[in-house]
């Protein structure tokens, strides 16, 4: 094996630069609001210049490249849409042509999370050259996770007919196999009220006003109605939004929406998460609580209607797949590699909370650095990775 090791080395260094040339190229591109058509289309460029078998986008608009020709399938999984830069003068650089300093990648999507795609699609080639798909038909799947969490796979699976034996997720890990995370269910509250003029209010009734108690009620939530696991963590629950109708700003609102992220652990179903709000709500007809679906159609028009429920997931560090990763770092150097948990939520809420498919993460970045001005990765560990995806097959077996 280190003698595989070592090989795979060479021929990562070897493409060091067109890795990071490669990566800074898709940070170049701007996929915000999952518009991951050109940076898709990058992407496959790249794959059909190392001979994949098939490149293809999926129905959703994801870019997939399938490599290899055995019976058992590995997917590997990163997202290549971002969320918007914000307001730009926040921004020292230029968030897509992005800086090096110290060897150091800041720009949109650098951590999260174009910066495992290079790894990805260049290890996989490199696997393939080396034997080492062997049994195996490898996928990249470059998709919008951003969307909506555990939409793109939750398609790829049931509308595109391709389920994975195996997925390795890309998001950032800081070089560690990631084993589970947290899950959460995304729910509203609707008070109905009655509208009139604000100069009669009391012919009114304030929807507004019905919510109050409610929110106050939640912001009062904490242990033992919010569950604690030893590994994910502590259950929270936030109010996140709110909408109201009104004929006017001179009006009593007649309708009033408050939205609730509830991030949920072992212990607790997005049941149960539903039904400690109707308890706070009690039994009325003017105020109803429901979890919400996502049915936004994707850029190509496509419409994959799903609940918003995120199930937790996690595995043991003795889990084969997590042991496979583990030893996979150990063969290339590592005398002491480590796993760990997201502390937000992934495509692994549909891959391993919701299919059972066995999971990993496996990413360069740190996750607190997702979503911020200070996005950023180091490129020698972008390099790095992709020895890891190209050996993983292999001690998979």
């Amino acid at each position: 094996m280190s003698d595989v090791a070592s090989q795979i080395q060479q021929r990562v260094e070897a493409h060091r630069e067109d890795i990071i040339r490669f990566l800074r190229e898709l940070c170049a591109i701007p996929s915000m609001e999952s518009q991951i058509k050109e940076v898709g289309e990058r992407a496959a460029e790249e794959m059909r210049k190392l001979g994949f078998n098939k490149v293809w986008f999926d129905q959703m608009g994801n870019i997939v490249g399938e490599i290899g020709d055995g019976p058992k399938k590995l997917l590997y999984d990163s997202h290549i849409d971002t969320v918007g830069v914000g307001d730009p003068a926040e921004w020292q650089w230029d968030p897509f042509q992005g800086k090096v300093e110290d060897g150091i990648f800041y720009a949109r999507g650098a951590c999260d999370e174009k910066g495992s795609t290079p790894g990805m699609i260049y290890g996989l080639a490199i696997a393939r050259d080396l034997g080492l798909l062997e049994g195996y038909t490898a996928y990249y799947f470059g998709n919008m996770e951003e969307w909506n969490d555990g939409s793109a796979p939750q398609a790829f699976v049931e509308v595109e007919g391709i389920r994975p034996d195996f997925v390795v997720i890309g998001e950032p890990t800081k070089m560690k196999v990631y084993r589970g995370h947290i899950g959460r269910v995304e729910m509203k509250v609707v008070a109905k009220g009655k509208s009139a003029h604000a100069a009669s209010n009391y012919l009114g009734d304030n929807a507004i006003y019905k919510l109050l108690p409610i929110i106050e009620a939640i912001s009062k939530m904490e242990r033992p109605d919010l569950a604690y696991h030893e590994v994910l963590g502590q259950g929270r629950i936030t109010v996140t939004h709110m909408e109201v109708t009104t004929p006017s700003l001179n009006a009593v609102p007649n309708e009033a929406t408050m939205y609730i992220d509830r991030r949920i652990t072992f212990g607790e179903t997005p049941e149960s998460a539903i039904a400690q709000i109707q308890a706070i709500i009690g039994k009325r007809d003017d105020v109803k609580a429901e979890i919400l679906k996502y049915n936004d159609p994707s850029y190509t028009g496509f419409v994959f209607e799903t609940d918003k429920i995120y199930p937790p997931w996690l595995y043991e560090e003795n889990d084969p797949l997590v042991a496979a990763g583990l030893n996979t770092l150990k063969a290339l150097g590592e005398d002491a590699p480590q796993t760990g948990t997201w502390a937000f939520s992934t495509n692994g809420t549909y891959w391993a909370g919701r299919a059972g498919i066995p999971s990993i993460g496996y990413g360069p970045g740190d996750e607190v650095d997702a979503h911020t001005v200070l996005d950023r990765v180091s490129l020698d560990d972008v390099v790095r990775a992709t020895a890891f995806y190209a050996l993983l097959p292999k001690m998979i077996g």
